[in-house]
């Protein structure tokens, strides 16, 4: 029996690892994110229950990223024909690894600025508990943790949209 290494996958098995990957690593770093920021949120509702709204808002952001990773993983299984009824098209090896690759950029980066966002919207949502008023700004440093997640999304997109079969 020949022992598999690397090399012996298809390219198909490369590119529908990269859509896994995208996915999961994006959604993973959202789900500890949201949690993250949703610990904060309890704690601040558990004061005062009519800041839920706006703590709610702020508890959301870090959900963007699996968003992001989903959608690459839609584009991929697009382009490799796994969705739209037509079947899988032939895709060497090289060309699966490089759709391995444009996916990286998003499961990584998702990963660890949703995570990061998750912090960053947990202080903004104490920042809400002790002055209401300044929602504006803790969305504002949230925020600024989501530019490296869209720029992430941007390269694997412009990345995947490049490879032709």
């Amino acid at each position: 029996m020949e022992s598999l290494t690397l090399f012996n996958f298809s390219g198909q098995f490369y590119a529908l690892l990269g859509a896994a990957l995208a996915a999961l690593l994006a959604g993973i770093g959202s789900a500890i994110g949201i949690g993250i920021a949703g610990e904060a949120a309890a704690g601040v509702v558990s004061e005062d229950p009519n800041k839920f709204g706006q703590v709610l808002v702020l508890q959301a952001l870090p959900g963007t990223q699996g968003i992001y990773g989903l959608l690459i993983a839609f584009i991929i299984l697009l382009k490799v024909g796994l969705l739209g009824g037509d079947g899988m098209v032939d895709i060497t090896v090289s060309q699966g690894a490089y759709i391995l690759a444009s996916a990286a950029p998003i499961g990584l980066v998702g990963i660890f600025s949703a995570i990061a966002q998750g912090k960053a919207a947990a202080a903004g949502i104490m920042l809400v508990g002790k002055k209401p008023s300044e929602l504006a700004k803790g969305m504002i440093f949230a925020a600024m943790v989501e530019t490296y997640a869209v720029l992430a999304l941007l390269i694997s997109f412009l990345m995947i949209n490049s490879i032709t079969f």
